[in-house]
């Protein structure tokens, strides 16, 4: 699979791009007409563009840190990925669907592309959520409300069930919501949907913030993944090094050592005079016995019941076996076609002669055996 490339995971920022395809969400009746659509369309031509391949690999891509409690953080069509993936869905457009059964004073302009990154409509925070944790101080006694910044004609419709409202626009919109279970930034659990853009919420030709809470859901989330990664790695168990007993570290140091004199002869050209024959011959008698087999040798080992790691007396035998299969051959190939034939007869006549009677060995023995 093509995340599996990318693992290990620790965190997923999931950020802005087209329409999620609304047959995975199972698009309710949105009472939309045929014309509204093909307005909607051609309003918004470049979010409508639905791409299946993107929408496939971010919906998996959050059910799986939902499934691993992965830190995700999800903004804009991100935090609409989130809510599509447990189950939740969305309005195929908020301004036609959601305006509707709104008053003037509710009404909400959520995207403006003649002030794309100028726009800001106000929302309501909720309150006891990490969103007032870290807009407290700029919020007003008794308000709870904050500008944010807005890109989107479409948004939350049914929230999913785990998850929590942290913000309301004034026509209802959820606009911010997380999962009070899932969320411990210092644990490493984070699992966040964010419709607006916190870190584009600066002061006209500044790179001051609107407000001084803006960075903390970065900030938050960045130690949670830091916090995840922590924890991953502490639950992998490092292998501990191979100990040896005493007799088997001996008969260790006497290879290597051997080994190592075998080395220098042959880098330096001196005879084995100079070297106790019996130290070389340690390393010999290894790799006698740790040599690997040929493949053909090894299965024949096998089909003869052998392993091979105690196949030193059937080797001899296979190659008995070999210059036999060799003559034959040899003979066989002076035969002509008709004694091929004939010989071939033969030997399928004595085939079906030794199964008639190795089944009647067989039944014999079951017989005895089901007698006594």
């Amino acid at each position: 699979m093509l995340l599996d490339s990318f693992e290990p995971i620790h965190g997923v920022l999931l950020c802005e791009g087209e329409d999620i395809d609304p047959s995975l969400y199972e698009a309710e009746v949105s009472g939309l007409s045929q014309e509204e659509l093909e307005e909607i369309r051609r309003l918004h031509a470049s979010d409508t563009a639905i791409d299946k391949e993107k929408d496939s690999i971010e919906l998996r891509l959050a059910k799986l840190c939902l499934e691993r409690n992965i830190p995700y953080l999800g903004i804009c069509r991100g935090s609409q990925v989130l809510n599509v993936a447990c189950g939740g869905s969305l309005y195929l457009d908020v301004e036609k669907e959601l305006s509707k059964n709104c008053s003037v004073g509710q009404k909400v302009e959520h995207i403006d592309y003649d002030n794309y990154d100028g726009h800001r409509h106000v929302v309501k925070v909720v309150e006891n959520t990490p969103l007032h944790h870290w807009f407290k101080d700029s919020l007003e006694e008794e308000k709870m409300d904050i500008w944010v910044n807005s890109y989107h004609h479409q948004g939350v419709k049914r929230l999913a069930e785990r998850f929590v409202p942290m913000a309301f626009a004034p026509d209802g919109l959820i606009e911010g919501f997380y999962d009070p279970d899932a969320y411990n930034p210092e644990e490493g659990k984070f699992i966040m949907g964010l419709q607006f853009h916190p870190e584009r919420m600066r002061k006209p030709d500044s790179e001051e913030f609107d407000y001084p809470g803006c960075p903390s859901a970065y900030q938050e989330f960045v130690k949670a993944v830091i916090a995840y990664q922590k924890k991953l790695n502490s639950s992998i168990s490092v292998p501990k090094a191979l100990k040896l007993d005493q007799e088997m570290e001996k008969k260790r140091k006497k290879i290597v050592r051997s080994f190592s004199l075998a080395k220098n002869i042959y880098t330096t050209g001196r005879g084995t005079h100079l070297v106790n024959e019996s130290e070389l011959e340690i390393g010999a008698d290894f790799l006698q016995s740790n040599t690997a087999l040929s493949l053909q040798q090894e299965k024949r080992l096998k089909q003869m019941g052998a392993t091979v790691r105690n196949g030193g007396s059937y080797i001899e035998r296979l190659k008995m076996n070999e210059e036999r299969e060799k003559a034959a051959k040899n003979v066989m190939g002076k035969m002509s076609v008709e004694q091929l034939s004939d010989l071939m007869s033969f030997y399928h006549m004595m085939e079906q002669i030794c199964s008639e009677v190795l089944e009647r060995k067989l039944n014999g023995i079951v017989h005895e055996e089901l007698g006594s």
